[in-house]
């Protein structure tokens, strides 16, 4: 009789630990079946792209210090460079310095001599202070130096300074970055290395992925690019897709119900899950008061923003929200509608310039509409940051109604599937929707913008972001325009 051979268990990286951490069928996925997984989105690979703009400028914190080549196909090359650097007594720091041990391969951020022969290692992140899904990643890490020989001193995170203020022209790196110490808080973590590496490997032995049924654990900390392979036998009406969070939904699970018409009466629900579960239109008695203390000339207001890691602009700190947008839908009461917009196009700071065209626009008269407590946020920074419009900015400040919680406790359409966005709330409602525009959403909006105005320099590429933008912006604040008034028919037939 012949023995069957088990398959190869194939070097593990960081990046495969820190999955198998979340979840032993995303690993076996990623290895035995990448083919399943679906691609970035641009959205993702931006925010990626911003993780790697931020670890070349980190890098700088350092000088002399010596990037190490790296090539998949190479990797042999790579550890002997690496271990060739930490011999040379006049390198004070290895980037992406290669190492491995007990079956994984890991690359070092920043590797920064502090002694004869000892090092500090320090992974660099584009936070903007410490998360517990950065242990385990410093943790394994950690591991595989140790194990490796190399001797640490510790293992810090460096990450952005979030109260720096770039004052303008150069970057102060001492102060846009800042060291933090997880040696300490390390030690749980790297004390479970061994024992999770072990279940890993032995997850991976057999011809099936293991029976791992998909959850909130899909997206924390990282989501997980087979989402779409492991729910595609999952009902339309699914109980994960309830509003709620994650403990209804593991109570749920327990008791062994699968979609939301199985959930009992007797199951206590939020009112949102329970309008979910009914699954019919409803009205309240109070929406018909509601949107009429709106009052004409009627105003619908959405920024866009900004928020890079990296400031750009004087005066401002890393991911500090700039709008750099606006629309606004004006209604009168004879029922004629007008739209005003604003959009910086240059790489100065847009905030006064922007400021000045919206008081313009939305005048002294009229309630100022919008979708979430967003804008009045955003006035309410323009206010601190543009002195000379404080006092107007806070007279508008003063205008705004918020129609998502209108809309929240009043109305619920079985086409929400429990859902009080916008993006979810118009096509129910209207005949609008966002799938013929090139900009769907406002993470992807702030992030063309951020190409347009400091990235692309091809003229026609940045006309057709412009276009896209003007054409998002304009449709967030038309959505509400058509959305008041189908709202306010709905009212008047319930209450009739």
């Amino acid at each position: 009789m012949h023995r069957k051979e088990l398959p190869m268990i194939p070097r593990l990286s960081k990046s495969k630990y820190i999955s198998g951490s979340q979840c032993h069928k995303k690993l076996y996925l990623e290895i035995r079946s990448p083919e399943l997984a679906t691609e970035f989105d641009e959205q993702t690979q931006a925010i990626m792209d911003m993780g790697t703009e931020v670890g070349e400028l980190a890098r700088k914190r350092f000088p002399g210090g010596v990037l190490v080549a790296y090539d998949r196909t190479q990797i042999p090359q790579a550890l002997k460079e690496t271990a060739d650097l930490i011999r040379n007594p006049s390198v004070q720091a290895i980037f992406e310095g290669t190492f491995e041990f007990d079956g994984v391969l890991v690359r070092v951020d920043v590797l920064e001599r502090v002694g004869q022969d000892l090092w500090r290692l320090i992974e660099v992140k584009a936070s903007g202070g410490v998360k517990d899904k950065h242990l385990p990643d410093v943790a394994i890490q950690t591991y595989v130096l140790k194990g490796a020989g190399v001797p640490l001193s510790g293992s810090w995170l460096m990450h952005l300074n979030t109260k720096y203020f770039y004052p303008g022209r150069e970057l102060d790196l001492g102060q846009l970055f800042t060291l933090t110490d997880l040696t300490e808080k390390i030690a749980a973590p790297l004390g479970e290395v061994t024992t999770r590496l072990a279940a890993m490997r032995t997850m991976l032995v057999p011809p099936t992925p293991p029976a791992v049924e998909p959850g909130y654990q899909c997206d924390d900390p990282h989501s997980c690019q087979f989402w779409e392979h492991c729910t595609k036998d999952k009902p339309a009406r699914w109980v994960f897709h309830l509003p709620g969070g994650r403990g209804t939904f593991d109570k749920l699970v327990t008791q062994g119900i699968t979609t939301i018409d199985e959930i009992p009466p007797t199951f206590k629900l939020a009112r949102s899950q329970q309008l979910m579960k009914d699954n019919v239109e409803w009205a309240g008695p109070k929406l018909t008061r509601a949107l009429k203390a709106v009052h004409y000339p009627v105003h619908h207001l959405d920024f866009e923003t900004v928020a890079p890691a990296i400031p750009q602009y004087p005066n401002t700190r890393p991911y500090q929200t700039i709008p750099f947008q606006w629309s606004n839908h004006v209604e009168t009461e004879d029922g004629k509608v007008r739209h005003d917009e604003y959009l910086c196009t240059g790489q100065q700071d847009p905030r006064e310039d922007l400021a000045k065209a919206l008081l313009v626009s939305l005048g002294q008269k009229g309630s100022i509409c919008a979708y979430s407590g967003y804008e009045n946020r955003m006035i309410k920074d323009l206010a601190a940051a543009c002195p000379s419009f404080k006092k107007d900015l806070e007279t508008v400040s003063a205008r705004l109604v918020d129609l998502h919680p209108i809309v929240k406790t009043n109305y619920y359409h079985p086409q929400f599937d429990g859902s009080f966005s916008l993006k979810d709330v118009l096509p129910a409602v209207t005949s609008l929707d966002y799938s013929d525009l090139k900009i769907k959403g406002g993470t992807e909006a702030s992030q063309q913008y951020y190409r347009m105005i400091f990235e692309t320099t091809d003229p026609a590429e940045k006309e057709r972001i412009r276009q896209a933008l003007l054409a998002y912006c304009e449709r967030d604040t038309l959505a509400m325009v058509e959305l008041r008034k189908i709202l306010m028919k709905k009212a008047l037939a319930y209450s009739g």
